[in-house]
């Protein structure tokens, strides 16, 4: 009985410092995680989304929202233009995310780069390509859902729930948009 006691003080004492250690390692890293994933997985796809700018989006993000969105500034010459947003929505191998860009002059988008995805490699995936992204440049709010499902954009064949997914990511993000455009006005134009 009393080696089961030890055992069982030694485990948790054991299981206590791993956790604490690993707490401790995730709230120590977070911001430089956090870094990375910007420069490396969401700045690409917004660079490639918002075209050309003067300045720079991602040092100029402001959180907003109850969701705590991240908004990105897109300005040329010196006027806010467009903002860009990721959003997120179901595929077929898990969440697709998508980086989406909005002209405030219009209301319509600039355009999509996917930026996280698990998706069927060299089927799923295909809805990274520019002939399904391309889709959604000038596309206005309305309509942001694949044909079969009463939109206007034409799914990846073969890759109907990573189609469906990358749709959905995009409508998420154009309701947000929406949401959003008020603050948005607000926080970047003073």
């Amino acid at each position: 009985m009393k080696e089961i006691l030890h055992m069982i003080v030694v485990l948790s004492l054991i299981c206590g410092v791993s956790g604490f250690s690993l707490a401790t390692l995730k709230q120590a890293t977070r911001e430089r995680i956090e870094g990375q994933v910007l420069t490396y997985v969401q700045g690409p796809a917004l660079l490639a989304v918002v075209g050309e700018h003067d300045n720079d989006p991602i040092a100029e993000r402001k959180v907003l929202g109850d969701d705590k969105q991240f908004v990105f500034p897109v300005i040329r010459d010196g006027e806010l233009v467009g903002v860009a947003l990721e959003t997120f929505a179901p595929g077929y191998s898990g969440n697709i995310g998508v980086m989406v860009g909005f002209n405030l002059a219009d209301d319509t988008l600039m355009g999509i780069g996917v930026t996280t995805q698990t998706e069927t490699p060299g089927l799923g995936t295909r809805v990274m390509e520019p002939s399904f992204t391309g889709q959604f440049a000038a596309h206005s709010l309305g309509g942001l859902a694949l044909k079969a499902q009463g939109g206007d954009i034409d799914g990846v064949s073969g890759a109907t729930f990573s189609s469906v997914g990358t749709a959905n990511a995009v409508a998420n993000a154009a309701k947000v948009y929406e949401s959003l455009k008020p603050a948005i006005i607000k926080a970047f134009k003073g």
